[in-house]
């Protein structure tokens, strides 16, 4: 007897969620590339982003946030959250697309709205297609709102910067790391409160996927920079992917964040990748002038969608590299 499909399954079979584990890696990254591959109408839809990966990584950055729909005993989808301090934002949600628009999707968004409340977040968004009227309205559904667009950018890395002081989180003695790791919480402090990236310095540097640029001025810290770095890593091949990128704010902030970006190219140059990623939401304007000028063009934008419509750190006059991809 034939197996009915999943689409079939989704109709007559309640949908379980439970928390992804890491038996399910191989089969939640296929699922996402299917996914997000048929949607961008790829002709071979599983070569979505090619070498990157953002599974894996994310899985292993937090296991407890990650989350598995099974339809009928059988893998439907994905679903990850990710805590910065107060800061909170989710994916890539990811659906096997015989199981579009059977109500997975919102399953998918119960575990991850737990989390928000449980860790006290703050400020809450995502990063979706900007022409989907669909998955904005799913997103609409549960309080999230659509502001500015975000810019996904990037230029072929070529200049140096070597005038620049800058050291990497990876040359940080062990014994000193949980020091810088509060510094560079108080830097993201002061540009939005209680915004903190240590997890994502950890994960750097825990699952060898690139580094952590370190930004001084006078021998204070003055912008922080955390870089994916080719195969394996949300980067890809060839690519140095600036996952998040701030400095300090003040008087001095445009002049920082072009020594941070100068820095990030100054690195990927080193390290022999050619193109240099980053995002930028433009509600962020004088930090995408910056980017503009620095060389960066746009390659893909969505819009980010925050709850409550707060803007956040999503505001004039923060210098800040992120897309909640």
């Amino acid at each position: 007897m034939k197996r009915p499909s999943l689409h079939e399954e989704a109709t007559v079979l309640d949908v379980a969620v439970r928390p992804l584990v890491e038996s399910d890696l191989p089969v939640a990254d296929h699922v996402m590339r299917l996914a997000f591959g048929t949607f961008v109408g790829l002709p071979e839809p599983t070569s979505f982003m090619g070498d990157a990966d953002f599974v894996h990584t994310r899985w292993r950055a937090n296991p407890d946030a990650a989350f598995a729909a099974l339809v009928g005993g059988r893998f439907g989808g994905s679903n990850f959250a990710t805590r910065w301090g107060s800061v909170g934002f989710f994916g890539p949600l990811s659906i096997h697309p015989d199981l579009w628009d059977r109500g997975v999707g919102k399953r998918l968004m119960e575990p991850v709205l737990d989390c928000f409340e449980q860790w006290g977040t703050q400020q809450a968004g995502l990063f979706t297609f900007s022409h989907s009227t669909k998955h904005v309205a799913l997103y609409q559904s549960f309080g999230f709102w659509p502001r500015f667009l975000t810019a996904i950018m990037s230029k072929p890395v070529a200049a140096t910067a070597p005038d620049i002081a800058w050291t990497v989180f990876s040359d940080v003695p062990i014994v000193e790391r949980e020091d810088m790791l509060t510094a560079c919480g108080g830097l993201t402090d002061s540009v939005h409160e209680g915004l903190d990236v240590s997890a994502e310095i950890r994960a750097v540097a825990q699952q060898n996927l690139g580094d952590t640029l370190l930004l001084w001025d006078d021998g204070e810290l003055a912008g922080l920079a955390v870089c994916h770095c080719g195969t394996g890593s949300e980067a890809g091949g060839g690519a140095c992917y600036i996952k998040f990128g701030v400095v300090r704010s003040g008087p001095s902030a445009a002049r920082d964040f072009n020594m941070l970006l100068g820095a990030c190219e100054t690195m990927a140059a080193r390290k022999g990748l050619a193109r240099l990623v980053a995002g930028c939401n433009l509600a962020r304007a004088e930090a995408y002038g910056c980017m503009r000028k620095h060389g960066f063009r746009t390659d893909l934008q969505g819009v980010a969608m925050q709850r409550h419509n707060d803007p956040g750190y999503n505001r004039p006059g923060v210098y800040l590299i992120d897309d909640w991809r």
